[in-house]
């Protein structure tokens, strides 16, 4: 696997890829990989020839008091992940290559409406630094393909969006969250709980599990669901932001006798942001 660290280097090499007639898949992270990382990278292999995979903690989408400084720099064991997963490129740039003009007075790329709500609600600004790292990333790589994991459903809809919108001509695949053992959805965060708050985890999975059954037994009182979702965390000792159920194509409140369905959740325990959600097809 080649590691770089500048956009020259990654652009010749997937110019020479494309000169061949080879197909490229993308996967953005922002490292200290986990078996899902590993998984999308396994995935890309299916959907071209080659395969680049980036890792770069992005600071425009950390807000204010969040945990950039915090977040795990793993590269040499990442290194090791993603070769012995087949990964033909790694991208590994530093802040300055990605931002050389500094943070201030940057050109940003936002995707209104989509990222306003759940999470960019209480996380004001994320996803205008996603698109606007993920944008930035699309032009460096130029990949045919990028996989991105469904576990943040938000995330994955609003690049969707930015790319059919601006027109950058390249396929987006999501692909289905890799959960543990016990359900807990895999996240680089998940690092952070302490071994009583990993075993009270696994609530928030079971949560939507509850929420999903009641869909899929007729129930259609949105609101009395989430709000009986959101009970069941506090009652277990979250601090949940929301618990919400919306329709899976775009995110809006579901119109009577939707039947593609997302129930999303995000709820605090200790100092951990735990994410997660389900796909429920009614027809």
């Amino acid at each position: 696997m080649h590691t770089v660290t500048t956009i020259a280097e990654v652009r010749s090499l997937v110019a020479a890829w494309h000169a061949a007639g080879q197909r490229v898949a993308f996967v953005p992270t922002m490292g200290n990989l986990h078996a899902g990382h590993i998984h999308l990278v396994s995935e890309a292999r299916r959907h071209a020839d080659r395969v680049v995979a980036s890792i770069f903690v992005n600071p425009l989408q950390f807000g204010v008091n969040e945990d950039f400084s915090a977040y795990p720099r793993t590269l040499a064991a990442d290194q090791a992940e993603l070769t012995a997963a087949g990964c033909d490129l790694l991208f590994a740039p530093g802040e300055q290559e990605m931002y050389p003009r500094g943070r201030d007075g940057l050109s940003f790329v936002e995707v209104p409406g989509l990222s306003d709500i759940l999470c960019g609600a209480f996380r004001p600004g994320h996803f205008r630094g996603v698109a606007t790292v993920v944008s930035k990333l699309f032009n460096i790589v130029r990949p045919d393909v990028a996989l991105f994991g469904e576990k943040d459903y938000q995330q994955l809809l609003v690049i969707r969006r930015m790319v059919r919108e601006l027109n950058m001509g390249l396929e987006v695949v999501g692909v289905p969250t890799v959960r543990e053992a016990d359900g807990l959805a895999m996240s680089s965060r998940n690092g952070y709980l302490q071994a009583d708050e990993r075993k009270l985890a696994t609530e928030v999975y079971a949560t939507l599990q509850a929420v999903a059954a009641g869909l899929r037994g007729g129930v259609t009182d949105y609101a009395a669901l989430e709000a009986e979702a959101v009970a069941r965390l506090e009652r277990a000792g979250f601090r949940p932001d929301y618990v919400s159920v919306r329709r899976a194509e775009d995110l809006v409140v579901p119109p009577a006798g939707e039947q593609r369905l997302v129930v999303l959740a995000a709820a605090r325990l200790g100092k951990t942001r735990l994410i997660d959600n389900l796909l429920i097809n009614l027809d």
